[in-house]
Parts: structure tokens; sequence; C-alpha cells
């Protein structure tokens, strides 16, 4: 089965419509404000508006304000949810939308249980743990702490490039892979070149 593809960190719709282009299933939007990826919501639905069909936008939010979360949703019935921060299972569900919960692991972690403490999620995402940093770090983590059975699909993040992107499928066999600084220029710029063979290699390797 084809590795599904979710380009992170988009600030403009040239990179959101590049992405779309090689084949990207679905693009994420920053709304932490401490983010050099951040983008209001005010653009992010801009940008929304002009993605072809097929392709799911996603609103990534850290122990983020209702107020912050409603201006996103109201812009756009497309949105999916991904909460990156400490939000309980009912903080998720308060805005009956369908969401990814992030986890940060790390080398002990009994990720299964963690899994299991969100049975309402669309899906799991797991990231790279860095004390003070909820996400976006660019490193990688020990892929052989994943259990091989686990009760949610898994979006596998955390240090991913063009180079290593099909090594971590064919360990982790993850339902789709997040990528974000892997496939930049610059912070919040996308390179082209590195979104196209990431992209390829999710889905060909």
């Amino acid at each position: 089965m084809s590795c599904r593809v979710k380009i992170c960190g988009i600030t403009n719709v040239e990179d959101a419509l590049m992405a779309c282009h090689y084949g990207a299933d679905a693009l994420g939007f920053v709304f932490y404000a401490k983010s050099p990826r951040y983008v209001s919501p005010e653009m992010a639905n801009d940008i929304v508006s002009q993605l072809p069909p097929f392709v799911t936008p996603v609103a990534l939010f850290v122990d983020a304000d209702s107020s912050l979360i409603d201006s996103v949703l109201k812009g756009c019935s497309r949105w999916l949810i991904q909460f990156h921060g400490n939000e309980s299972e009912s903080e998720c569900l308060f805005y009956q939308r369908p969401y990814v919960k992030a986890l940060r692991v790390k080398q002990g972690d009994d990720v299964a249980a963690l899994v299991d403490r969100y049975p309402s999620a669309s899906a799991m995402l797991l990231d790279a743990y860095k004390e003070g940093v909820p996400g976006g770090t660019g490193e990688l983590f020990d892929w052989s702490i994943i259990p091989a059975r686990l009760s949610k699909p898994i979006i596998l993040a955390g240090g991913l490039t063009p180079s290593n992107v099909k090594q971590a499928i064919h360990q982790v066999s993850p339902y789709a892979v997040d990528v974000s600084g892997g496939v930049e220029l610059a912070k919040g710029i996308k390179s082209e070149p590195k979104v196209q063979e990431f992209i390829n290699g999710a889905k060909c390797g």
C-alpha cells in the first residue's frame, strides 16, 4: 500500500500548490505563534480555498485558545485538526471535527498506552520528544519503540528527509509520513526538488 504524505509548515500558496502537484495527500498549517512557520488564520484559509480536491488541509494547534481554533475552523469546512500540545481527549472532541493527536515519544514510553488514551482520534502522530519544544524539532527518535500493532493508524514524523523516508516506511510501515524542515530551503519555505524527492520516496520506494 502506498504511504500517504503530509507536507507541514505551509506558509504560502506557491508551496501548497507545488506540493499538491507532486502528490501530497495533506498539507499542514501551523497556528502556533512561537513557530517560525506560523501562518495567520486568514492567510491559511485563503490558501486552502485554492487547493484542489482530495487534498486535506490540517490545522496544527498547541494548547490553543478556543477563539483561535474557532477563527480557523469557521473559514473552511475542510479542516482536519492536529492537536500537538497537552490536550486531553475531551478537549480534542470539543470542536466536533475529525482530529489527529500528536505524541512526542522517547525511550521508555509505553507508546501503545499513550495511543489508547485517544480512542476517538482519526490517527496518532508520533514525533520526537525534546524538552520544552512542542514539535518541529527536525530530530529523529528510535523507531524501534513503536509497537508493530497499535489501535490507531500512525503518522510518523520527526527528522524525516528525502534520504531516510524509504527506510522509515520500511521499518515502521506507517499509515502516513509527515515532513516539514526536511524539505525546506529555509524555515517555512519549501524546496521543490526536496518535496518531489520526498513524496516519490514515500510513494514509490
